[in-house]
């Protein structure tokens, strides 16, 4: 199944990071998130990927045409450099589609931009900037056995805001974190049939129109997931991406063995995540409108 990456947006939020690298080229370790995501859903045997691009495509075509393997994987080096041996490959499977689909378009207009490259069969999608450890295939099953048109992946904000609710005279009648609130946002992981472009008009934004004349038909399809998701928003993001991953506590790395203990000593096991039994739906409301 193809997988579209809108890779476009200014990433603004970033900017005291870095106001040259595109958002997705931001690094979580050596690698860049872009590349975490690519490597998630690889992972899951989805190998066809077609990069929506705009602020500063021309980096994140430099980045993957000058990739080397070897900064991921494990290699043997012969004759002072002059010889190479790689011992896996990260990309090496992979076929990557680069479309420049303006430098200002929004999300949907980003997608009409690649129809041809989809139309004529069902496709993921992905904001390019949020990571997590869903069990994808589980969820492709789930939401494609019904009617729906577009699904995403709904997940509870990890901010650190409270949320407040009260009565019409302002009286505060519930105040706690919004991470422990019934409120859940869109965290993309899109699962898309091509008859969404019949949804989509010149110059709307995708969750917006279209997700609203889908959710009327009940063609909208919501999967809630209580694991682990989190977006890289802000530099405070990014820090914490960072630091989980330089503590081995990286969950969007399903493609690495796990260590179980066995008899006092420590087994590789090949990580497979789990199906689980899906929560009654939660009030969803999207956060996840702008690159």
């Amino acid at each position: 199944m193809k997988v579209v990456l809108f890779c476009g947006g200014l990433g603004t939020r970033l900017k005291e990071h870095s106001e040259t690298i595109p958002k997705p080229l931001v690094n979580i370790g050596y690698r860049p998130i872009i590349w975490h995501l690519m490597r998630y859903y690889a992972y899951f045997g989805h190998k066809e990927f077609v990069l929506c691009l705009g602020y500063r495509g021309d980096l994140i075509k430099e980045y993957f045409l000058n990739y080397n393997e070897c900064i991921s994987n494990d290699f043997i080096m012969r004759k002072g450099g002059r010889e190479i041996e790689t011992l896996r490959t990260d990309i090496d499977d992979w076929q990557i589609t680069f479309v420049d689909t303006g430098q200002q378009s929004n999300i949907g207009q980003r997608l009409l931009a690649v129809r041809e490259f989809v139309q004529d069969e069902m496709f993921l999608a992905n904001y390019s900037d949020g990571l997590s450890d869903l069990d994808l295939n589980a969820y492709i099953q789930r939401a494609s056995a019904g009617k729906a048109v577009a699904s995403l992946m709904a997940a509870r904000t990890g901010d650190s805001f409270h949320a407040v609710t009260a009565d019409e005279d302002g009286w505060v009648r519930e105040i706690g974190p919004v991470s422990k609130s019934p409120l859940m946002i869109n965290a993309g992981f899109f699962l898309l049939r091509p008859e969404i472009f019949d949804y989509i008009r010149e110059g709307e934004e995708l969750v917006a129109e279209p997700f609203i004349r889908l959710a009327q038909e009940r063609r909208l399809f919501c999967h809630p997931y209580d694991g682990f998701w989190k977006c890289m928003d802000t530099f405070k993001d990014k820090m914490t991406f960072d630091r989980m991953y330089e503590q081995g506590e990286a969950p969007w790395e399903v493609w690495r063995p796990v260590k179980k203990t066995a008899g006092g000593r420590e087994l590789l096991v090949s990580q497979t995540p789990a199906i689980e039994p899906m929560p009654a739906l939660s009030p969803v409301v999207d956060g996840r409108a702008a690159e």
